[in-house]
């Protein structure tokens, strides 16, 4: 007997953010088609997707009101709530970032702007998809249809030999993660006869008591989702995936990416899940220090800027880890929740506008920019050194910037649920972590000699920085009721 697939207009109405995503990567490639492949415009190619993007958020911004509760839609495959829509919400403005700052970028060429607007914003609903997910198969194609859409925007870079090579790797390396997590998706049904999470979360406890099969199964797709947020040991493709793409691409994978498979990861082992299991929170643990403390340590030995940020990415999902811990073991499950969801929030904010300082030393095609090409730069452009020495503060977690509330979340929520010696290591990386992050910052006010010069052509993208940079002022000085807003959003996971 055929499944029968139950939808309505709601539903519709529900994944609207998505479907003007599409709707949006459409126009300008469309119109490029009837031009008889004739590049548009490029601010008018962008004008047309950030009309989609505004209008993907402000579907998202309408069911703000309602976050407290929740409602399954699709026949529950998706799950609309808090969450989805401050996820929802900060993948429409990441996106946004991306496309602007891609305009000016000399490694993407105008010549096929229309087409990558058109994967980004695909690649921005598949994200939008994966955040929604309460079916692991959903879950799936939501990942599939994000990293596709990754692979052709690396590949498609005009520099020659780092973007082609990066594309490759992370194609590669993200078919080993695929097939995990499908292989985790299968035992996970055959051992419970369902691939919905809020299904399988039921009887999850008694299925894991049983046998170690269904257990494999939650390692498995665990370690699917490791692989996209960069986790140690499944981090090697992370490096030099971010130096090869471009580096507006770079900004949009490290913090759109991360945000989305976080969310997803957190819906997977949310509330009591591994409470009866010692073994994998132990093991996820490690996993957590151990990324911390590679990322950390590899980023003091980088003389790219653009690789130093890299570990530091590979790092601060260390951090977050903590915090999803912390959400996983029961008790008061929700600091863990809201750690997570406010980190991810302040990390987009402040690692985007350090990847957005990095585009503004790029010249030309192929650029490696150097922590040496920083000094000076105080003397030469004031604005840029105070911007990215604010940036470095927030990633280095000094107060009052943004991340050092992201950091004092998630430490308090370990601390909370009785993880002291996880909080331990975290705050020592942390300290670690200063070090690299004020190196930059004594390269550009206290070395005599001249570095390289900002691409002044770039206007679009110095304007976005500096918003950036008063954001992560911003959301720090009003860090408890931003606090507060995603307490109220994460209210619906409890």
């Amino acid at each position: 007997m055929p499944a029968v697939i139950d939808f309505s207009i709601k539903d519709l109405i529900c994944a609207s953010p998505a479907i003007f995503l599409f709707l949006g990567s459409l126009l300008p490639l469309s119109l490029k088609t009837i031009r008889g492949n004739r590049e548009l415009n490029s601010m008018v190619s962008l004008m047309l997707a950030l009309f989609g993007i505004v209008c993907a958020l402000a579907a998202a911004g309408l069911f703000y009101e309602q976050q407290k509760t929740q409602f399954y839609a699709f026949s529950g495959a998706l799950v609309f709530d808090g969450v989805s829509v401050f996820s929802s919400m900060a993948i429409s403005i990441i996106t946004a970032v991306a496309a602007i700052m891609s305009r000016e970028y000399k490694a993407i060429g105008r010549e096929q702007y229309s087409e990558f607007l058109f994967l980004l914003l695909n690649c921005a609903a598949g994200m939008m998809i994966l955040s929604w997910a309460n079916d692991l198969i959903i879950t799936f194609i939501g990942i599939e249809i994000m990293s596709l859409c990754l692979y052709l925007i690396i590949a498609l870079s005009h520099e020659e030999r780092l973007s082609k090579e990066a594309a490759f790797k992370y194609f590669v390396l993200g078919g080993f993660a695929s097939a995990f997590f499908l292989y985790g998706v299968a035992l996970i049904y055959g051992i419970s006869g369902t691939t919905y999470i809020n299904a399988f979360m039921v009887v999850a406890e008694k299925l894991m008591s049983e046998g170690y099969l269904f257990i494999f199964g939650i390692a498995m797709v665990a370690i699917g989702f490791c692989f996209k947020i960069a986790v140690v040991p499944f981090h090697a493709w992370a490096p030099d995936v971010y130096e090869g793409a471009p580096t507006p691409v770079t900004g949009f994978m490290a913090t759109g990416v991360k945000l989305v498979t976080f969310v997803a990861f957190l819906r997977f082992i949310h509330g009591q899940f591994l409470t009866s299991e010692a073994t994998l929170i132990t093991i996820m643990q490690w996993l957590a220090v151990l990324t911390m403390c590679l990322g950390n340590i590899a980023a003091i030995v980088q003389n790219s800027l653009k690789r130093m940020l890299a570990y530091s990415s590979i790092a601060h999902g260390g951090y977050v880890m903590v915090g999803l811990i912390a959400a996983s073991i029961g008790g008061e499950s929700w600091r863990g929740d809201l750690s997570v969801i406010f980190y991810m929030v302040a990390y987009a904010v402040m690692t985007f506008g350090a990847f957005g300082v990095v585009c503004l030393f790029e010249k030309k095609i192929g650029d490696m920019i150097l922590i040496d090409d920083l000094k000076g730069l105080a003397r030469k452009d004031a604005t840029t050194a105070f911007v990215f020495t604010i940036f470095l503060l927030s990633l280095a977690g000094i107060p009052p910037l943004v991340g050092f509330f992201g950091k004092f979340f998630i430490f308090s929520a370990a601390i909370k649920q009785g993880l002291f010696w996880l909080a331990i290591w975290a705050a020592v990386n942390s300290v670690i972590s200063a070090y690299y992050y004020l190196r930059p910052i004594v390269y550009m006010y206290m070395k005599e000699e001249s570095g390289a010069d900002i691409d002044r052509t770039q206007e679009q993208t110095r304007g976005i920085v500096i918003i950036l940079a008063i954001l992560v002022v911003v959301l720090g000085v009003a860090a408890e009721p931003v606090y507060n807003h995603i307490k109220l959003a994460i209210s619906s996971l409890q």
